[in-house]
């Protein structure tokens, strides 16, 4: 679990492609990892990955196909700039909001405003989860936490203030891009539950004529 807050700008190293797998060498840049043992997940573009090997100054972790299929690591390079996070502690400050890690799909940059100091970027969603993003809600563009300021269909357009640009990998981003994108993950359970009707209860096969059967006197509750 992640927040969105990034910590870091990290890079790829390496990348290798095997048996529809993938694994990669993350250098993680001015991210403190003094604090983090093999097994741990760091969110990268806001992929929850899990580091299998730490070396001096990143880690390496393996990709899987379905992972491949999801993201934009399908078409990541070498020295390819990366958001990074470290995963949540009980301890931690939730100054974004819940971020499982578990990418949804790819979206694609179409237009980048500067209004005021802040960066207008307007990003078409998979017309599949258009219905898990909303007005004033959340959403997770690569590992970043944003507040969604307008959505018109499958298109929803966030507002990007300076320090945001200079701490992530957005600062790069352009139209045509694509960007890793996961939903709020109340959005996700809310459409469940819409979608799949309650359990029906089993009526009881127990009625008034069949305790009257069996000595239950009703009138007396005994």
């Amino acid at each position: 679990m992640f927040t969105g807050i990034i910590q870091a700008i990290g890079h790829i190293q390496s990348i290798e492609h095997a048996n529809q797998n993938c694994r990669v060498q993350i250098h993680t840049g001015k991210l403190s990892i003094d604090d983090v043992t093999i097994g741990d997940s760091i969110a990268v573009n806001g992929v929850c990955l899990t580091a299998i090997q730490w070396l001096p100054q990143g880690f390496i972790a393996d990709l899987s196909a379905e992972t491949l299929a999801r993201t934009t690591f399908a078409t990541a390079t070498i020295d390819q700039p990366v958001n990074l996070e470290k995963c949540l502690t009980p301890t931690t400050a939730l100054g974004g909001h819940f971020v499982t890690g578990h990418i949804d799909g790819i979206a694609e940059i179409i237009k980048c405003e500067s209004i005021g100091n802040s960066l207008v970027m307007s990003i078409k969603l998979p017309a599949d989860l258009a219905r898990f993003v909303a007005l004033k809600g959340s959403v997770t563009v690569d590992g970043v936490s944003l507040t969604v300021s307008d959505i018109q269909q499958t298109i929803f357009s966030v507002a990007l203030v300076p320090h945001t640009l200079q701490q992530t990998t957005l600062q790069y981003v352009k139209p045509s891009s694509q960007v890793n994108i996961e939903v709020d993950i109340i959005a996700r359970y809310v459409a469940r539950l819409l979608a799949c009707p309650a359990v029906e209860q089993k009526k009881s096969s127990i009625t008034a004529e069949f305790l009257a059967e069996h000595g239950f006197n009703l009138q007396r509750g005994q």
